[in-house]
């Protein structure tokens, strides 16, 4: 779990990971600023008029604006995992896993499906736990960080493995290296809550739970994948 995030980590300079981080980075920041644009306009509109009570809602609805955008930062770049998981994924695999053959897993359509449900799924518990962002910030910011660890290491990791088998399978691989795969998540979340530091998120992710995929746990040794099963049927060194 830690090697395969330092492994991520290490890989951002690389010059094939300049393109799929331009292009994560791109639409975590359009996403997050497009969630800040969205809350500004009703903050905005609730707190009309003039006045020193006018006054003090705009500023607390900066607050509640920027709070809001970083809650709901992690299911809208779950929905837009599309246009940076796979190529993160490929740039991982070219690099420390060449001997891999051409990823054929589960159709597009399929994984469309998927990043768009469970972004929906994640973002309606998100707005479920909304209310203790206002009533109590401390206990809402560690749901938030519970809620986004589950998101980020099943989205992910799923993600990841319909690259190279269907649905079903990487869902019953994803149980099997649960504990990781919430570690991994764990850590991405605690990144999410960062502004700045949430918009690598994308990419450090994806290419952790890349090598979470194919390696084996704790062992450093690359597994192949049987794609009907979604288990590694063999390790290779």
């Amino acid at each position: 779990m830690v090697s395969a995030c330092f492994l991520a980590l290490r890989q951002l300079g690389d010059p094939a990971f300049i393109g799929p981080l331009a292009k994560a980075f791109g639409a975590a920041l359009l996403a997050f600023l497009g969630l800040a644009a969205a809350a500004a306009w009703a903050v905005g509109g609730l707190a009309g008029g003039d006045g020193w009570l006018a006054g003090l809602a705009a500023a607390l609805g900066g607050v509640l604006v920027l709070a809001l955008a970083i809650w709901l930062f992690v299911p809208v770049m779950l929905g837009l995992a599309g246009l940076f998981l796979d190529s993160v994924a490929a740039a991982v695999e070219r690099r420390f896993y060449p001997h891999l053959p051409p990823a054929q897993g589960a159709s597009l359509l399929a994984q469309i499906r998927f990043n768009l449900g469970f972004a929906l799924k994640t973002g309606g518990l998100a707005l479920l736990a909304l209310p203790l962002l206002l009533f109590a910030p401390m206990v809402g910011a560690v749901v938030l960080w519970l809620i986004s660890s589950v998101a980020l290491g099943h989205g992910l990791f799923e993600g990841v493995a319909q690259r190279r088998m269907a649905v079903a399978p990487a869902r019953v691989l994803r149980w099997r290296r649960e504990v990781p795969v919430l570690g991994i998540g764990a850590i991405m979340a605690a990144l999410s809550l960062v502004p700045g530091l949430n918009l690598l998120v994308p990419v450090l992710g994806t290419a952790a739970m890349t090598h979470l995929l194919h390696r084996g746990q704790g062992q450093g040794q690359a597994t192949t994948i049987n794609p009907k099963q979604g288990m590694p049927p063999a390790q290779q060194v």
